[in-house]
C-alpha cells in the first residue's frame, strides 16, 4: 500500500513542477551548463533558490565574478519576476500547503489540522517532555494519504544528539498497519556532529529535495540547537553563535517555501534566573534567543502531565489561538489521552 502511495506521489511530480523552476532553464538565457552544475555543486537547484541568495554568497561559489553573478541575477529575472501580487493570489498560492498529522487528533485540532508545510514548527519543552517521541510519529505519519488531500512522502531525519531509533518506529508503523521496512526505507537519515556540519547538511537536503521532486514531505531535526550549544561557548562567542544560526533558520525557512516541505525542530530549555524577581510562574524558557524566536512559524510547548500524558501549548503562532490540549505517548507513538 505504501509503495503505492509513494508511486502516485511520483505521478503528481507534474503539480510540484508549477512549484519550482529547474536552474537549468537558465541555458536558454545564456548561461553555460558548468555555471550551472557549480549552482547545484552549491546547493542552489531552483531559480527560487537564486533569488533567495544574495550576491555575497553567490560570489564566494569558486569561479564565479561580480559580473557573472550579475548575469545569472538578469537571467533569473526574465524567468520570474520579483514583486508584489495580491493577497488573493497569495491565498490561491498557499492551496499547495499541506498538514500533517501528529498521530493525535487533539492534537491535530490545536494545530489546526497538523504540521504546516512551508513553515518551521518548533517543538519545545524539557526532557522527557516527548519532543523525540513525536519526532519519530512523524516520520511513519507523513508517509500515510489524508482526507484533505495530502498525498503522504518521505522524510529526511538530521539527528544532533543521537536520539534516532529506526526500532522505534516498527511498533509506530504496525499501529497505523503499514509494512515496517517500507516505512523504514523511507526515512533518509543523517547524523550531525558539530554545528558546521549541520549547515553543510543543509545544501545535501535541498539537493536531496530537487532531486527528487514532491517526494520528501518532512525536514525534522532533532535538535536544532544542541550542537550550537556545545561548539559556542561563554557571551564572548554569543554573537557569532547567534549569527551562524540565523543563517541555517534562513536556509530552512527558504527550503520549507522553495520546495513545500514541513520543516519540524526540536529545542531545549534553560532556566531564566531573571524570571524569579518578575514572578514568572515558569521559570524556564527555550535556548536560541530571539533569533529562534523569530524564524520559527509556529512555537508549541510541551510540559508534562500525569503518567504517560503530556501538555501541549502554542506558544506562538501567526495564526493559531494560544491554547492547549492532553496528548498520550504510547508505544505506537503519540496518540489521544484517554483520560
Amino acid at each position: 500500500m505504501l509503495e503505492q502511495t509513494l508511486d502516485d506521489n511520483v505521478s503528481e511530480n507534474d503539480e510540484e513542477e508549477i512549484f519550482f523552476q529547474d536552474v537549468d532553464i537558465l541555458q536558454k538565457h545564456g548561461i553555460n551548463v558548468a555555471d550551472i552544475k557549480k549552482l547545484k555543486g552549491a546547493g542552489i537547484c531552483t531559480i527560487k533558490g537564486i533569488q533567495m541568495s544574495t550576491k555575497k554568497k553567490l560570489c564566494n561559489i569558486k569561479g564565479f565574478s561580480d559580473a557573472k553573478v550579475e548575469k545569472i541575477k538578469e537571467a533569473c529575472l526574465k524567468v520570474v519576476s520579483l514583486g508584489f501580487m495580491t493577497a488573493l493570489e497569495v491565498s490561491d498560492k498557499r492551496k499547495h500547503v499541506f498538514k500533517i498529522s501528529t498521530g493525535s487528533s487533539e492534537f491535530d485540532k490545536l494545530l489546526a489540522g497538523g504540521i504546516e508545510s512551508m513553515s518551521i514548527t518548533e517543538v519545545f519543552g524539557e526532557f522527557r517532555t516527548g519532543k523525540t517521541q513525536l519526532s519519530h510519529t512523524l516520520c511513519v505519519t507523513t508517509q500515510i494519504p489524508n482526507s484533505s488531500g495530502f498525498s503522504g512522502g518521505k522524510v529526511m531525519f538530521l539527528d544532533t544528539e543521537h536520539t534516532f531509533r529506526p526500532d522505534r518506529l516498527r511498533p509506530i508503523a504496525d499501529r497505523f498497519n503499514l509494512e515496517q521496512n517500507a516505512v523504514l526505507d523511507n526515512v533518509l537519515y543523517a547524523r550531525a556532529y558539530t554545528s558546521e556540519h549541520q549547515a553543510e547538511l543543509l545544501d545535501f537536503v535541498a539537493a536531496k529535495f530537487h532531486e527528487e521532486a514532491g517526494v520528501f514531505k518532512l525536514l525534522i531535526i532533532d535538535s536544532v540547537m544542541a550542537l550550537f550549544r556545545v561548539d559556542y561557548s561563554g557571551r564572548g562567542e554569543l554573537a557569532d553563535r547567534q549569527q551562524k544560526l540565523a543563517q541555517v533558520l534562513s536556509r530552512l525557512q527558504k527550503i520549507s517555501e522553495e520546495y513545500n516541505v514541513a520543516v519540524f525542530i526540536t529545542n531545549q530549555m534553560t532556566a531564566d534566573p531573571g524570571a524569579t524577581l518578575s514572578f514568572q510562574a515558569d521559570p524556564k524558557k527555550p535556548i536560541g534567543g530571539n533569533i529562534l524566536a523569530h524564524a520559527s512559524t509556529t512555537r508549541i510547548y510541551l510540559r508534562k502531565g500525569r503518567g504517560e500524558n503530556r501538555i501541549a501549548k502554542i506558544y506562538d503562532s501567526p495564526d493559531l489561538p494560544e491554547s492547549e490540549v492532553t496528548f498520550a505517548i504510547t508505544n505506537g507513538g503519540v496518540a489521544d489521552s484517554k483520560d
